[in-house]
Order: C-alpha cells, then structure tokens, then sequence
C-alpha cells in the first residue's frame, strides 16, 4: 500500500521537523484512504518532548469533532525524531493501537510512513509525492 502527498506538504513538515532540533514536533494529518490532504501542527504536550511526542488533547478531540460535522477525518498524525531516524521507536510502538492510523515519521531530512496494522506493530507504506 501507499500514502499520497503532495510534495509542498511533505517538504513543509520536514522543515517544521528541521527547525526543531531539540523536540519532536507533531500533528494531526487529515484525508481519505491513502490520502494525506492537509496537517495541522500540535503541542508536544509530552513531559520530555525531547525523547516523545503526545498531541495536545484538546486539539485531537476538536479535530475528531470537526470531522464528525462534515470536517476532513483524522486519518493519522506526524511527529519527528529530532537525533534518530523516521523509523518508529520502542515507544511508538508501545502507543500503536492497530487502528490502521497512518504515523508519519520525520527523522535525518526526510520522512516515512507507517500504518498501525496491530496492537505495538507498524507496516511501511510507500509515500507517493504529487
């Protein structure tokens, strides 16, 4: 399988992830199947967002709540590893839920993508830039 997004989007997270050398930066993507359409940045609400990522509550129920009201769904979110690779971590996969959410990943200049196929298991999906 694969994720689609454009190549504008994809390059403005990688910059987001790149102006934070010393959090993880993260956020909510929004589509359909397979589709990446628009992000929306979030607070790093984590207690050490230098070595994790937890999305701002608050901003992931109003987004949940849009999407029910006719909004785009939530179909994943982003988050980056400032000193590591865009391969999911212990503890992301500690936080996999096996909902098929999609993870974005950003680490050393560049992202990939991971679907949440099963409780603490990711499968790579191809990213198909437009």
């Amino acid at each position: 399988m694969s994720v689609t997004i454009s190549s504008e989007l994809l390059q403005r997270l990688v910059a987001e992830a790149a102006a934070s050398p010393d959090a993880e930066v993260c956020g909510l993507l929004f589509g359909a199947a397979g589709r990446i359409e628009a992000t929306a940045a979030c607070a790093n609400v984590a207690a050490n967002p230098a070595r994790t990522f937890e999305i701002d509550p608050a901003a992931l129920f109003a987004a949940h709540r849009h999407a029910r009201s006719g909004g785009m769904a939530v179909i994943g979110h982003y988050h980056s590893h400032p000193s590591g690779l865009p391969v999911p971590s212990p503890r992301d996969a500690a936080q996999a839920m096996g909902d098929g959410a999609v993870w974005l990943i950003i680490g050393a200049g560049r992202a990939r993508a991971w679907r949440s196929v099963d409780v603490g298991a990711f499968v790579e999906e191809a990213i198909d830039c437009t």
